[in-house]
């Protein structure tokens, strides 16, 4: 059974699991690493949660406010060893209630054409394609998500 833990950006699992994702996002995003990688760094994260399978850390993910009614969801990743599982789905669910708890009315979200698993996740979950937002706006390889909570 997938445990939920919410936590900070200080979380050693947490930790662990974003050094996986972004060393995975190095290889996928090529030479536009270094341009997705400037914002996605933790100090303006405050809301963290990672899953647990058995005891061991197997996802995670974040929200920060962009906006007074609207969380941005960040560093969500689950290991390869371990999708499949119902994983991200149950991540980005307890992401969206603990956004909603907080009094936001909406999740935003970029992901990258070259993560169509990302892509298909977050459509099975109600996310729709939106036009690009903030840094993401001339961003050709990035696709954007929105939800209503």
């Amino acid at each position: 059974m997938i445990q939920i833990q919410r936590t900070s950006t200080e979380n050693a699992d947490f930790l662990a699991l974003v050094k996986e994702l972004d060393a995975e996002l190095a290889i996928r995003d090529g030479d536009e690493h270094d341009f997705y990688d400037q914002f996605n760094k933790l100090h303006n994260i405050k809301y963290v949660v990672v899953a647990y399978l058995d005891g061991v850390a197997v996802g995670c993910g974040a929200i920060k406010e962009y906006s007074p009614d609207t969380m941005e969801v960040k560093r969500m990743f689950v290991p390869l060893s371990q999708r499949g599982k119902g994983i991200a789905t149950a991540v980005l669910q307890a992401l969206e209630t603990w956004a909603k708890e907080l009094g936001y009315a909406k999740c935003i979200l970029e992901t990258g054409i070259r993560q169509p698993e990302a892509i298909s996740l977050y459509k099975k979950n109600q996310y729709r394609i939106t036009a690009n937002y903030g840094q993401y706006k001339d961003a050709v390889g990035s696709v954007c998500f929105e939800k209503l909570l």
